[in-house]
C-alpha cells in the first residue's frame, strides 16, 4: 500500500503546485512584487523578493500537503500570522487597485476628501473581524 501513498503524494504536490503557479501568474500580473520593492526604494532586490515568494509557497505547500508541525512557539506564530496578514492586505490592495475599485467607488459616491480615512478603517475593520473569528471560533 505504500506505493499508494506516494502516488497522492506526488498528485498532492503537483495539484499545489499548479495553484501556487497559478497565485504566482496572478502576483506578477498585478505587479505587486515590483510595485511594492520600488514603493520602498528596494528595487534591486526584486529578484530576491520573488524567489522568497517561490520558496514560501513551497515550502507552504510541503507543510500544508504533510501537516509538518513547527516548534518554534507563540512568538513565531504571532510573527507568521502577522506577516500573512500584511501580505494578504497588500494583495488585496494590489487587486483593488489594478481594477480600480475605490476610485470608482468614491467618484460614485461623490467622495471628494477623506478616502484614505476609508481604507485604513476597512483594514482596521478587517483585522477586529479576523481577531473576532478567532477568539470566538467563528460564532
Amino acid at each position: 500500500m505504500w506505493i499508494h501513498e506516494i502516488i497522492l503524494g506526488f498528485l498532492g504536490i503537483c495539484a499545489g503546485f499548479t495553484v501556487a503557479g497559478g497565485f504566482i501568474a496572478l502576483i506578477t500580473l498585478l505587479g505587486v512584487i515590483p510595485r511594492l520593492s520600488g514603493e520602498t526604494k528596494t528595487a534591486k532586490k526584486t529578484l530576491l523578493y520573488e524567489n522568497f515568494l517561490i520558496l514560501g509557497f513551497i515550502l507552504g505547500n510541503i507543510t500544508s500537503l504533510y501537516s509538518i508541525r513547527i516548534p518554534f512557539g507563540t512568538f513565531f506564530l504571532i510573527l507568521f500570522a502577522l506577516f500573512s496578514g500584511i501580505f494578504v492586505g497588500c494583495m488585496a490592495v494590489a487587486l483593488a487597485e489594478i481594477i480600480n475599485t475605490f476610485p470608482i467607488f468614491f467618484r460614485r459616491i461623490s467622495l471628494r476628501k477623506g478616502a484614505p480615512f476609508i481604507v485604513i478603517s476597512l483594514a482596521i475593520g478587517k483585522g477586529l473581524g479576523a481577531l473576532i473569528q478567532l477568539y470566538l471560533g467563528g460564532q
